[in-house]
Protein backbone atom coordinates (compact mmCIF):
# COMPACT_ATOMS: atom_id res chain seq x y z
CA UNK A 1 0.00 0.00 0.00
CA UNK A 2 1.05 3.53 -0.86
CA UNK A 3 -1.13 5.68 0.89
CA UNK A 4 0.17 9.40 1.17
CA UNK A 5 -1.24 12.03 3.78
CA UNK A 6 -2.21 14.91 1.90
CA UNK A 7 -4.31 16.40 5.30
CA UNK A 8 -4.75 15.17 8.19
CA UNK A 9 -8.31 13.56 7.58
CA UNK A 10 -7.45 13.37 3.57
CA UNK A 11 -5.04 10.86 2.15
CA UNK A 12 -4.90 9.36 -0.94
CA UNK A 13 -3.57 6.31 -2.91
CA UNK A 14 -2.71 4.47 -6.02
CA UNK A 15 -5.34 1.71 -6.89
CA UNK A 16 -5.98 0.02 -3.63
CA UNK A 17 -6.19 -4.01 -3.35
CA UNK A 18 -9.56 -5.38 -1.81
CA UNK A 19 -7.25 -7.48 0.40
CA UNK A 20 -5.84 -4.39 2.12
CA UNK A 21 -9.23 -3.04 3.33
CA UNK A 22 -8.49 -4.94 7.25
CA UNK A 23 -5.62 -2.79 7.10
CA UNK A 24 -6.89 0.40 6.09
CA UNK A 25 -9.72 0.58 8.40
CA UNK A 26 -7.48 -1.01 11.31
CA UNK A 27 -5.32 2.79 10.14
CA UNK A 28 -8.35 4.63 11.18
CA UNK A 29 -10.11 5.26 7.37
CA UNK A 30 -13.67 5.74 7.80
CA UNK A 31 -14.51 6.11 3.87
CA UNK A 32 -13.03 4.88 0.83
CA UNK A 33 -13.56 7.10 -2.25
CA UNK A 34 -12.92 5.46 -5.71
CA UNK A 35 -11.70 8.02 -8.07
CA UNK A 36 -10.95 5.44 -10.67
CA UNK A 37 -13.00 4.32 -13.54
CA UNK A 38 -13.70 0.49 -13.40
CA UNK A 39 -12.47 0.22 -17.80
CA UNK A 40 -9.32 1.22 -16.16
CA UNK A 41 -8.87 -1.68 -13.95
CA UNK A 42 -9.03 -5.94 -14.63
CA UNK A 43 -12.66 -7.02 -12.70
CA UNK A 44 -10.78 -8.09 -10.00
CA UNK A 45 -9.72 -3.85 -8.80
CA UNK A 46 -13.26 -2.99 -10.01
CA UNK A 47 -15.56 -0.77 -8.18
CA UNK A 48 -17.61 -3.55 -7.16
CA UNK A 49 -14.58 -5.79 -5.64
CA UNK A 50 -13.29 -3.02 -3.54
CA UNK A 51 -16.91 -1.66 -2.25
CA UNK A 52 -17.69 -5.34 -1.10
CA UNK A 53 -14.05 -5.67 0.90
CA UNK A 54 -14.57 -1.51 2.12
CA UNK A 55 -18.02 -2.66 3.45
CA UNK A 56 -16.76 -6.25 4.63
CA UNK A 57 -13.98 -3.94 6.11
CA UNK A 58 -16.68 -1.52 8.06
CA UNK A 59 -15.97 0.96 6.33
CA UNK A 60 -18.39 3.29 4.21
CA UNK A 61 -17.40 3.77 -0.03
CA UNK A 62 -17.83 6.24 -2.15
CA UNK A 63 -17.73 5.58 -6.19
CA UNK A 64 -16.85 9.31 -7.98
CA UNK A 65 -14.58 7.77 -11.23
CA UNK A 66 -12.78 10.68 -12.36
CA UNK A 67 -11.34 11.35 -15.94
CA UNK A 68 -10.82 15.10 -17.31
CA UNK A 69 -13.87 14.99 -19.03
CA UNK A 70 -16.06 14.14 -15.62
CA UNK A 71 -13.55 16.35 -13.08
CA UNK A 72 -16.59 19.38 -13.06
CA UNK A 73 -17.36 21.70 -10.28
CA UNK A 74 -20.37 19.70 -9.34
CA UNK A 75 -18.00 16.47 -8.85
CA UNK A 76 -15.26 18.21 -7.12
CA UNK A 77 -17.63 19.43 -4.89
CA UNK A 78 -19.04 15.85 -4.17
CA UNK A 79 -15.53 14.92 -3.37
CA UNK A 80 -15.28 18.35 -1.05
CA UNK A 81 -18.00 17.32 0.79
CA UNK A 82 -18.01 13.42 0.65
CA UNK A 83 -14.45 14.28 2.47
CA UNK A 84 -16.22 17.14 5.00
CA UNK A 85 -18.86 15.50 5.91
CA UNK A 86 -17.50 11.74 6.65
CA UNK A 87 -16.89 10.58 10.27
CA UNK A 88 -13.31 10.23 9.68
CA UNK A 89 -10.41 10.20 8.15
CA UNK A 90 -11.25 9.27 4.15
CA UNK A 91 -8.83 7.54 1.25
CA UNK A 92 -9.25 8.31 -2.19
CA UNK A 93 -8.30 6.12 -4.84
CA UNK A 94 -7.30 6.24 -8.05
CA UNK A 95 -4.36 5.08 -10.59
CA UNK A 96 -1.44 6.94 -9.33
CA UNK A 97 -3.11 9.02 -6.45
CA UNK A 98 -3.14 11.90 -8.72
CA UNK A 99 -6.57 12.29 -9.56
CA UNK A 100 -7.37 12.41 -6.35
CA UNK A 101 -5.01 14.75 -5.34
CA UNK A 102 -6.27 17.54 -8.10
CA UNK A 103 -9.86 16.92 -6.99
CA UNK A 104 -8.81 18.09 -3.80
CA UNK A 105 -6.50 20.72 -4.75
CA UNK A 106 -9.63 22.03 -7.22
CA UNK A 107 -11.48 21.92 -3.63
CA UNK A 108 -9.60 23.99 -1.92
CA UNK A 109 -9.63 26.29 -4.75
CA UNK A 110 -10.83 29.88 -2.95
CA UNK A 111 -10.63 28.32 0.54
CA UNK A 112 -7.44 28.77 1.01
CA UNK A 113 -3.87 29.91 -0.54
CA UNK A 114 -2.98 28.89 -3.82
CA UNK A 115 0.35 28.59 -2.82
CA UNK A 116 -0.24 26.54 0.83
CA UNK A 117 -3.11 24.37 -1.55
CA UNK A 118 0.11 23.29 -3.93
CA UNK A 119 2.67 23.01 -0.93
CA UNK A 120 -0.05 20.64 0.83
CA UNK A 121 -0.06 18.63 -2.40
CA UNK A 122 3.81 18.34 -2.90
CA UNK A 123 4.43 17.53 1.06
CA UNK A 124 1.90 14.79 0.01
CA UNK A 125 4.43 13.72 -3.21
CA UNK A 126 2.22 15.41 -5.82
CA UNK A 127 4.24 18.46 -7.83
CA UNK A 128 0.96 19.90 -8.94
CA UNK A 129 2.28 23.48 -9.58
CA UNK A 130 0.89 23.21 -13.15
CA UNK A 131 -2.55 23.86 -11.45
CA UNK A 132 -1.65 27.19 -10.23
CA UNK A 133 -3.18 29.12 -12.68
CA UNK A 134 -6.93 27.30 -12.61
CA UNK A 135 -6.54 27.41 -8.74
CA UNK A 136 -6.01 31.31 -9.61
CA UNK A 137 -8.90 31.30 -11.64
CA UNK A 138 -11.61 29.14 -9.08
CA UNK A 139 -10.63 31.17 -6.13
CA UNK A 140 -11.31 34.32 -8.62
CA UNK A 141 -14.37 33.15 -9.34
CA UNK A 142 -15.22 32.12 -5.98
CA UNK A 143 -14.73 35.31 -4.75
CA UNK A 144 -16.68 37.64 -7.13
CA UNK A 145 -20.52 38.39 -6.91
CA UNK A 146 -22.76 37.01 -9.07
Amino acid sequence: MDIRQITPQYFVAPQVDPADMVDIAAAGITTVICNRPDEEVPPAFQADAVEAAVLAAGMQFVRLPLTHQTMTPENVLLQANTASDADGPVLAYCASGTRSTVVWCLGQAGQMPTAEILETAQRGGYDLGALAPTLEALARNAASPE
